[in-house]
């Protein structure tokens, strides 16, 4: 077997609202409804399906709570733009800018936290991969 890529992730959230808002408003994600009125947020070429805590949809994960998710997400913008937006959005930037490492190589990042206080990481690749 090899994987690819990674397709969808899965969060389960407190408030679909405020986590539909957060994602698409500060982080320009697309809200989706599919299936029987499910929610999720599509970027790029991958989506987040959204659960609400206390009415998941099976299978799911053996501990699924919120808040209890460390995403690292990369921006097709500078990180400085990235920094702008947050700030017109009142976002509080946690750590960062940083350098880390991506799947790819190196990264700058800053984090945040999205309503459910899930830690995310936005980053962009110093060298193009």
């Amino acid at each position: 077997m090899r994987i690819d890529r990674l397709d969808h992730l899965v969060l389960t959230v407190t408030d679909l609202a405020a986590t539909v808002d957060f994602y698409s408003r500060v982080l320009g994600m697309e809200p989706v409804i599919f299936g029987e009125g499910r929610r999720a947020l599509a970027f790029g070429h991958s989506k987040i399906n959204l659960h609400e805590a206390g009415r998941e949809f099976e299978p799911k994960a053996a501990h699924a709570v919120p808040g209890s998710a460390d995403l690292c997400l990369i921006s097709a913008v500078p990180l400085e733009q990235v920094m702008a937006e947050l700030l017109r959005h009142n976002v509080e930037v946690e750590e960062g800018p940083v350098r880390r490492t991506g799947a790819l190589g190196p990264i700058e990042s800053v984090y945040v936290r999205d309503p459910d206080h899930n830690l995310i990481e936005i980053s962009v690749y110093v060298e193009t991969p």
